[in-house]
């Protein structure tokens, strides 16, 4: 299974604001440079976190961003599925629909196989995906160009 390059940044902005100071003085556009990637892309993504509950942001000066409590404590298979959505792994009723889809065992396999991997984050947590040797290195983040 592959993530979409949408919930693979927000799951990396997420894991840079865990290291942050909890002072909400983050901004999007810090974040988006040092994940080096354009600050729009980051913006809809940091959007669609404060739409989950993940994190919240003030505007202003002293505004930023920060993570919430279900921010910091949430599981990273409910992240992710919230991310990715409810689309399976193969289209089978796409714009032509594949002969096999009513008697295919295929389908419910690769679902199986896309809840499985889901499980298998479901005991993780923001904190967990930030701990050695991996905080160290979002600490020290520095801006980047964008890719």
């Amino acid at each position: 299974m592959r993530l979409t390059k949408f919930t693979d940044l927000a799951l990396r902005a997420v894991m840079r604001l865990a290291v942050c100071d909890q002072d909400g003085s983050v901004t999007t556009r810090e974040v988006a440079e040092a994940m080096g990637v354009p600050t729009t892309h980051m913006a809809k993504a940091v959007s669609r976190l404060q739409h989950l509950g993940v994190l919240e942001a003030r505007r202003g000066r002293g505004g930023g961003l920060g993570l919430t409590r279900l921010g910091r404590q949430a599981s990273v298979g409910w992240l992710v599925r919230e991310l990715e959505g409810e689309g399976e792994v193969v289209d089978c009723e796409g714009g032509s629909p594949c002969p096999l889809r009513g008697a295919c065992r295929l389908r419910r396999a690769l679902r199986d196989a896309q809840e499985a991997f889901y499980a298998t984050l479901d005991p993780l947590t923001v904190a967990d995906l930030v701990t050695s040797p991996t905080g160290p290195v979002l600490v020290g983040l520095v801006g980047r160009r964008p890719e």
